[in-house]
């Protein structure tokens, strides 16, 4: 425990001792002090004199490395991530390492100033150089290359600058190793992890660092992602129910003869009920053989809209002149007789599918069955119905998309219908326009 304590204080003295060490993208290293920094320069005060560095020059500030000198005789060389009294994460170029406190027999600080003749040569250049400049008031490049400092640059071997061996890493730990048993039998070594073990942890497996594996686990989580897609539309050959609520107009050239009607026996032009109907129906189809094509029963039903003239009845004019001789107010004195009326429809209906799959699907449609049409004739004393029942059908084409499990769309289909008694005057075909919301199932 004491020693523990003596590593730990050792450790912190060494390094409030260290200097600032700057790598350049050439490869030199320079240690000295940081006096001043901007945007674009950095003053480092070395052993050789004040040397004015272009921020562009620099790759980074080199962190304090250490070397671990383990009891076995291995040594680890990294930076110090965090330490206690009880153990020490070292950050290695295979990855972090955690190595118990008991294990370090010393600590040693990584002297990146292995060079001082190659530093003291570019510092007295570099010098030399920026005198110049200010002198002739240009800046002149600087192409040579010095090495660094020590023939070693920051990304060579570091090993070379000790001769003591690496220590065994497993699973992001150290092997302890004793100079009477220097290797530990494959029997009792841990587990090394696997490739995706040691990814997720961060630790190093096998023979290749955690960058390698990094890398590979990248490509490889990239290659078996699978490309986000649009939700795709459920495959219509599963269905074979299909049941249809749909809301729609349909303009109406209806005429009604009303010469039948007391009173009305000398108009020879039938009135115009013409208007523009609201029409509510519902289908419920069945695929047919696995087909494209739909059959099933439909029912509608469409309000027609009311019309109002001047009621002729021969009664509501007696009326009024009987007031009117005892002297009584006028009971009808602005006769109007006003209509009303309703279209059921009921047969079979069949839609057959252009493009079932799309996201667009587009349909024929096709209806037959029985039109029976009421009118409801109010008069001002006198009511009346008028009816006209016939076989009646429809054909058009329609477009839906599905939305989750509901499908919603749009359809405009020509209706045809016989017109007989009263109606035979009006027109035998009307264009309807729906919209729809419909289910598969």
């Amino acid at each position: 425990m004491k020693r523990s304590i003596v590593l730990f204080a050792c450790l912190f003295a060494a390094a409030a001792l260290q200097a600032e060490s700057i790598k350049l993208k050439d490869g030199t290293i320079l240690s000295g002090s940081i006096v001043a920094q901007t945007q674009y320069t950095l003053n480092l005060a070395t052993s050789y004199g004040t040397v004015t560095l272009n921020q562009k020059e620099i790759e980074q500030i080199l962190p304090d490395k250490h070397r671990i000198l383990l009891k076995g005789g291995t040594q680890l060389i990294g930076v110090i991530l965090d330490l206690d009294e009880f153990n020490l994460k070292l950050q290695t170029d295979n990855g972090v390492v955690n190595i118990d406190m008991p294990q370090i027999a010393n600590i040693e600080v990584y002297d990146y100033d292995q060079g001082a003749t190659q530093q003291q040569q570019y510092v007295e250049e570099k010098i030399e150089t920026a005198q110049q400049a200010a002198q002739k008031q240009e800046q002149v490049a600087q192409t040579g290359t010095v090495s660094a400092a020590g023939g070693l640059s920051f990304d060579s071997d570091i090993d070379k600058v000790f001769d003591a061996q690496n220590a065994t890493v497993v699973n992001g730990r150290v092997v302890t190793q004793t100079p009477t048993s220097p290797v530990i039998p494959a029997a009792q070594a841990p587990k090394p992890l696997s490739d995706e073990e040691a990814f997720l942890k961060g630790v190093k497996s096998g023979t290749v660092t955690q960058q390698e594996f990094a890398a590979a686990a990248k490509t490889e989580l990239a290659a078996k992602k699978q490309p986000k897609k649009e939700k795709p539309v459920k495959n219509e050959k599963n269905f074979n129910k299909y049941f249809a609520i749909q809301l729609g107009a349909m303009p109406l050239d209806l005429q009604l003869d009303v010469s039948g009607l007391k009173g009305f026996e000398k108009e020879t032009k039938p009135k115009d009920l013409s208007g523009t109907s609201i029409a509510v129906s519902g289908k419920f189809l069945w695929r047919i053989m696995d087909s494209n094509f739909w059959l099933g029963p439909t029912l509608g039903i469409a309000n027609i809209e009311g019309a109002d003239f001047a009621d002729l009845d021969p009664d509501v004019s007696a009326a009024n002149d009987l007031a009117s001789s005892q002297g009584k107010p006028i009971p009808y004195p602005n006769p109007t007789a006003k209509t009303s009326g309703q279209i059921l429809n009921i047969g079979l209906a069949a839609n057959y599918y252009i493009n079932p799959q799309s996201r667009f699907a587009f349909y024929l449609t096709a209806n037959g069955g029985y039109e029976m049409l009421s009118i409801n004739y109010r008069g001002e004393m006198k009511s009346e119905s008028f009816t006209s029942n016939g076989f009646s059908g429809g054909a058009g084409a329609g477009v839906e998309t599905r939305i989750d499990d509901l499908y919603l769309g749009a359809e405009v289909r020509q209706q045809f219908a016989q017109r007989s008694a009263e109606f035979k005057d009006s027109a035998s075909s009307n264009t309807v326009f729906s919209i729809q919301a419909s289910w598969k199932f």
